[in-house]
C-alpha cells in the first residue's frame, strides 16, 4: 500500500453507495455495477446487508481501519438521493467522506477511475445524490461499462446484462473497484487517482 498524500485525512467512518436498481430482475445489468462492488467490499470486511430505515440495506465492517457502512438504496436509481440523504444525516457523514460507486457510460469496460465534484454525466443516479446532499462535492468510483453499440439507447444499454464477455472479466473488475474504494479511504483521493490514472 502507498503512503497516504500529504494532508490526506483518514476518515473515522465512510459511507460506500452502491448505485443500482432493486430486486432480481436488475440484479445482472450494466447499471448495477455500484450494487455488485458493495457486495464484494461487504465480503471482505465479513458483513451482512440489512434493512435500515433510511430505505436501503446496509452492511458495516472495517476496511483500513475506518469503519465502512456500505449501503444499497432500495429505491429505483433515479431516487438514489433520498436513502443516501437519510444514511448520510444518520451516521452523521460529511458529503467529503461519501463515496458513490456508480456504472461510467464515458469510459471502457474494465477501467475504473475515481474524482470528486464534477458534473453527473447524464447519471439519474448522480443527479439524485447531488440534488438530496445538497452538492456535488462527493467521491466517487466510476466503473467504466463503456458505450452502447450502433443506435441502442443508453438507458436501454446500461438496464441490459453484461454479455457473456463483460461478465468473465466482472470479477477482476469488481475487485479492483473495491480496491478504489479502500484506496480512497487509505491514501486519499489524489495518490489513488495517481495509481489509477
Amino acid at each position: 500500500m502507498s503512503m497516504p498524500a500529504p494532508g490526506h485525512r483518514i476518515p473515522d467512518q465512510v459511507l460506500v453507495i452502491g448505485l443500482g436498481n432493486p430486486g432480481p430482475a436488475y440484479a445482472g445489468n450494466r447499471h448495477n455495477i455500484g450494487a455488485m462492488v458493495a457486495d464484494v467490499l461487504a465480503a471482505r470486511f465479513g458483513g451482512r446487508f440489512k434493512s435500515h430505515k433510511a430505505g436501503a440495506d446496509i452492511a458495516e465492517g472495517r476496511l483500513a481501519g475506518t469503519r465502512v457502512i456500505a449501503a444499497k438504496p432500495r429505491s429505483y436509481m433515479n431516487l438514489s438521493g433520498g436513502p443516501t440523504a437519510a444514511l448520510a444525516r444518520f451516521f452523521k457523514i460529511p458529503p467529503a467522506d461519501v463515496i458513490v460507486v456508480h456504472d461510467e457510460l464515458d469510459l471502457p469496460p474494465s477501467v475504473i477511475r475515481v474524482k470528486q465534484g464534477g458534473g453527473e454525466g447524464g447519471h439519474n443516479g448522480l443527479r439524485s445524490i447531488s440534488a438530496s446532499l445538497g452538492t456535488k462535492e462527493y467521491l466517487r468510483v466510476r466503473c467504466g461499462v463503456g458505450r452502447p453499440p450502433g443506435r441502442m439507447d443508453p438507458a436501454d444499454y446500461v438496464l441490459r446484462d453484461f454479455t457473456a464477455a463483460e461478465r468473465k472479466a466482472l470479477p477482476v473488475d469488481l475487485e479492483n473497484a473495491a480496491d478504489a474504494v479502500e484506496s480512497l479511504i487509505s491514501i486519499g483521493l489524489l495518490e489513488t487517482q495517481n495509481r489509477l490514472h
